[in-house]
């Protein structure tokens, strides 16, 4: 089951592929990492679509990843006497903290939380955008508004607040039960939605202590502005660029898109590109052009991993869907220009004798031409700095943690087995030969270019190179 490139593939699950067949058919198409999102769906219903996964991981004999995204705080005003009024722009218009429905002339806004966080001159964002008012004037308990643009506003719909630091926890309460439950599950990756500050990842960090590994969204400007210190604390990203464009000038969204990839890069953390990728193929069964540039805009960028999301939950070719991503991909990794543009963009090794192996491990292997690149490891970080190299022979990752391979089968270029613990240097040599082979990696007369630690166990004690010829 190893596949044909090094960039993953994210897919969500919902009511389109909540089955054995079709969860099973997804990952012999390409899925490498299920994504289950609780903004949806029952505790039960999660708990099957694990299941079925596991099931699954076990049969087809490789690791899969699995992702729980936590919907995060959704602010909403509340309801209309008539279910939905129509906005003009020009008029007068007032948010409130009554319960009374809304009329033509205010509407509801439960969230004392915006009222104290806005000022005069502030805009607000309403339905993903298509409608805005500009704030001129806030008291305790409601502001004044004058419509910016205007159209039909109906029922909960949704608000953003863009450039204003909102005081809220990025977990809700239903988070946090949520966050219980996944974690007593096993889930591999817990997705952070509506982080706005480095406190935001360090509290789900002591939340999650230590159970599963934090893949923070981007979709808030205030995150961008504190990017650096985001991705100290975080396990990796996901750029979120559906609610990110909401907030942010469309324009303003590529250029975000590829300092996130590259920020992510030079620090080796994993990067998911998200929202909208094929977005046409929720009705159609082919995409558009756009949308295949789209998704080889990412892969051309170095990101780990690029994500369906209502297209594998929602839409009626959730299976069209991976396998038209899966050949964007391959196509693209096979592209002359790929590899240039890949290593133009890449970065220096860290000032670490570890960093040196890994960095030596890819020049060796790209000197010698060797099959492949073996790591042992046992949290993951020397094979997280063997991909961080994006080196041109694929990646190998032995490990006796089999969650650890789970944790990082969203990781660039690399197939991971799971094997037993090696008992010396020489098994060490002699158990990558034999996988490697086993795996179809390489061939007698091929060569091996390992990575490990020694001792062994020793989490990201990388120290050893070692070329090997296979037998």
């Amino acid at each position: 089951m190893r596949r044909a490139r090094s960039t993953k593939i994210v897919a969500t699950l919902g009511p389109a592929s909540g089955t054995v067949e079709m969860i099973g058919a997804l990952f012999d198409a390409g899925v490498d990492v299920f994504r289950l999102n609780f903004s949806h769906g029952t505790h039960a219903e999660h708990k099957a679509r694990y299941d079925v996964i596991r099931a699954i991981e076990r049969e087809r004999k490789r690791p899969i990843g699995i992702l729980m995204d936590l919907q995060g705080p959704k602010l909403r005003v509340g309801t209309f006497v008539d279910g939905k009024v129509t906005l003009k722009a020009g008029q007068a218009f007032r948010l409130d903290l009554t319960d009374r429905p809304g009329d033509q002339d205010r509407a509801p806004l439960p969230h004392p939380e915006i009222f104290e966080a806005i000022e005069a001159g502030t805009d607000l964002l309403l339905d993903d955008g298509r409608i805005r008012l500009h704030v001129e004037k806030v008291r305790p308990k409601a502001a004044e508004t004058v419509v910016v643009t205007g159209g039909v506003l109906s029922n909960r719909k949704g608000v953003n607040v863009p450039g204003v630091v909102l005081p809220l926890s990025a977990l809700t309460t239903k988070d946090r039960a949520d966050l219980r439950f996944g974690l007593d599950l096993g889930v591999d990756w817990v997705a952070l939605s509506f982080v706005q500050r480095p406190d935001d990842v360090a509290e789900a960090r002591r939340l999650i202590g230590g159970r599963a590994a934090i893949m923070v969204k981007l979709e808030k400007p205030q995150a961008i502005e504190r990017l650096t210190e985001i991705l100290d604390l975080t396990d990796a990203v996901m750029v979120a660029r559906g609610d990110l464009g909401v907030e942010l000038p469309p324009e303003d969204v590529p250029g975000l898109q590829k300092r996130i990839v590259r920020a992510c890069r030079v620090l080796g953390k994993p990067v998911v590109v998200a929202t909208q990728m094929l977005e046409s193929m929720v009705q159609s069964p082919a995409p558009t052009r756009a949308e295949a540039s789209d998704v080889a805009t990412a892969v051309y960028d170095g990101a780990d991993a690029v994500m369906l999301s209502a297209e594998t939950a929602a839409g009626a070719y959730p299976l069209e869907a991976v396998r038209i991503m899966d050949r964007i991909i391959v196509k693209v990794e096979h592209d002359p220009l790929y590899r240039p543009i890949m290593d133009a963009e890449h970065s220096a090794p860290e000032h670490t004798a570890a960093d040196a192996i890994t960095a030596a491990a890819a020049q060796v292997a790209q000197t010698i031409g060797a099959a492949a690149i073996c790591t042992y490891t046992t949290s993951g970080s020397t094979t997280l700095r063997a991909a961080r190299e994006r080196p041109t022979s694929p990646i190998l990752g032995l490990t006796a943690n089999l969650a650890t391979a789970r944790r990082l089968a969203v990781l660039w270029g690399v197939h991971w087995v799971p094997t037993r613990d090696v008992r010396s240097f020489a098994d060490m040599v002699e158990r990558a030969c034999k996988v490697a082979s086993q795996e179809g990696m390489a061939r007698a007369g091929d060569r091996l270019v390992i990575t490990a630690g020694v001792p062994f166990g020793t989490p990201g004690a990388t120290n050893i190179l070692r070329i090997a010829w296979v037998e």
